[in-house]
């Protein structure tokens, strides 16, 4: 379904819900990470683009001389959460999805800025617990509506800093600012690349037609014990120490192999990903700006294996789809693939020629398909526009 196919029909739906057309519609992609894993709060660099999948927002004022913000959404089919703009503003119950635009809200209203009543409903395509950023893509929609109704428009990175400040007070992520900054400011055949430290951006061109990228979700995700990313980043922090550093960011693998004997090797080894991260970011970024796709997808490829064997966040669903990516090679149409996200499951990225993407995918599918028992789902994108009105 295209946007504008989206558009119409969340607008529809509105309409059969609340028995009146939507007067606002705005809507927000979701992200595919495609290269920079687990530096973020290493103060590093990630290069994400935003996704052609989107969470819609359509919205109306609402009646009645209380002022309240009615939300529906159609993943819970349609069932109403009412919130009170006249009550304080605090969180829902712990895992309620409501959190996120709750908020979204709550943080306009620090400012000063009240939408007065309103209804809205909700439509998602971005896929749920993929790890491709639907909570970053309902925020932000959310504060795009808002600065449409109110007429009262932020800066994109106050914008985006003040979904990622919901995220972590109302649903209680303590999420980067990756995915809110790219769903905030992403272009159109573009990728971004963001540094974590400076908050700095620069958009990557990536207008070649011929290439694609497909995201195929493993349809797993694995339980952990133990805090797995808790530890981690416990582990950079205690390895930027021993390098007397004040982030990974500020050391090379020089320095980390000098100063391997004053620490645990698994430290050694989390260490090592982040820093060779880093630099693959910064070097994928250049080597797509130049259309060199090949160096590219070794680069993908070579960030996959560092996931998988110094950092152990990925799992065996997700080296089967890069292990059968890279047996369909160049010749088969693609550069490169990895995990993208957390890890433990969720999606894969491929970088792959856009002519042969009807057979890759089958090929993909089939061979996952036969390894693993699972049915992947996939999808392929072109790098999307961010945050945008439909309709005002």
């Amino acid at each position: 379904m295209t946007l504008s196919e989206l558009s119409q029909s969340t607008a529809a739906q509105f309409a059969k819900t609340y028995g009146h057309p939507p007067r606002w519609i705005v809507a927000a992609p979701g992200r595919v990470n495609i290269i920079g894993e687990h530096t973020d709060y290493n103060d590093g660099f990630v290069l994400p683009m935003a996704i052609e999948r989107y969470t819609v927002m359509a919205a109306a004022p609402s009646a009645g001389a209380a002022p309240r913000v009615q939300l529906r959404s159609t993943e819970t089919n349609g069932e109403a959460v009412v919130i009170y703009l006249s009550k304080p503003m605090q969180p829902f119950t712990k895992g309620a999805w409501v959190n996120y635009p709750s908020g979204v809200l709550a943080g306009f209203m620090a400012r000063g800025i009240t939408p007065g009543g309103f209804d809205a409903l909700i439509h998602s395509t971005v896929p749920l617990g993929g790890g491709l950023s639907s909570s970053a893509a309902l925020e932000v929609a959310t504060a795009t509506l808002l600065e449409t109704i109110t007429g009262q428009k932020l800066d994109l990175v106050e914008k985006a800093l003040l979904c990622q400040k919901a995220e972590h007070q109302y649903a209680g992520v303590p999420c980067g600012i990756m995915d809110q900054f790219i769903s905030v400011m992403g272009r159109k055949d573009h990728l971004l690349l963001l540094d974590c430290r400076s908050r700095r951006t620069e958009l990557v061109p990536m207008s070649d037609p011929s290439v694609s990228l497909l995201v195929t979700n493993t349809n797993v995700k694995h339980a952990l014990t133990g805090g797995e990313y808790a530890k981690r980043r416990a582990q950079c922090e205690a390895g930027a120490k021993a390098l007397g550093v004040a982030s990974l960011r500020d050391a090379t693998l020089a320095t980390l192999e000098q100063g391997r004997g004053r620490m645990e090797d698994v430290v050694f080894r989390r260490a090592r990903h982040v820093i060779g991260e880093i630099e693959r970011t910064t070097q994928a970024a250049r080597e797509i700006q130049a259309s060199h796709w090949k160096a590219a997808g070794e680069l993908m490829y070579a960030s996959h294996y560092s996931l998988r064997d110094d950092y152990e966040v990925s799992c065996v669903e997700l080296d089967a789809v890069v292990e059968i990516a890279r047996g369909i090679g160049l010749e088969g149409g693609v550069y490169g693939c990895r995990m993208t996200g957390g890890g433990f499951g969720g999606c894969t990225v491929a970088l792959v020629k856009t002519e042969a993407v009807a057979a890759i995918t089958k090929k993909l599918a089939e061979d996952y398909h036969r390894k693993t028992g699972i049915e992947a789902s996939q999808f392929v994108s072109r790098p999307a526009d961010g945050a945008m009105v439909l309709k005002a």
